[in-house]
């Protein structure tokens, strides 16, 4: 018998018949073919695979599918068509916070859901709320850089 679970992707609609015992990064990545979800540690230590569920900060790779039913998920892919994307993106890119690129949609989803709450954070706050996303490439002060200048630049975006 297969089951079918249903969620929202992005603003739409979705069902997958994958096992509900599999990982939400997995189904993104393989079925959904997002692929600015990353998958880097698979532990839940780097961040490169978060995810907005319910508008929290998620780890895809901690998620198994069966915990997705009825919410609300938003990929990189969906938040690049969210109010103050573009200025979120720019602050990275200005304050020369990418590098490879790996971490940065981890970084990105992070940041969002950061000003969406915290709309003028200090830098306690940037790097407390950043800890679950590690960089090997740009150190961190370019991003908590980046960071700031997107609080700076957000006005009303979010």
């Amino acid at each position: 018998m297969t089951t079918s679970l249903s969620f929202t992707l992005n603003g739409e609609s979705v069902s997958t018949t994958a096992p509900l015992s599999v990982r939400l990064v997995d189904v993104l990545r393989d079925e959904f073919h997002l692929m600015g979800t990353k998958e880097g540690c698979g532990e839940g230590e780097c961040g490169a695979c978060m995810v907005l569920m319910n508008g929290r900060p998620t780890l895809s790779c901690l998620v198994l599918l069966g915990a997705a039913k009825e919410k609300e998920i938003v990929t990189i892919e969906g938040l690049r068509n969210a109010p103050g994307f573009a200025i979120l993106a720019q602050a990275f890119n200005d304050a020369g916070a990418v590098q490879c690129g790996f971490c940065t949609p981890g970084m990105i989803m992070t940041t969002y859901a950061l000003l969406r709450d915290h709309p003028e954070p200090d830098e306690t706050t940037i790097r407390t709320a950043m800890a679950g996303n590690l960089c090997r490439c740009t150190g961190y002060s370019m991003i908590v850089e980046a960071v700031s200048l997107a609080a700076q630049r957000r006005g009303e975006a979010w």
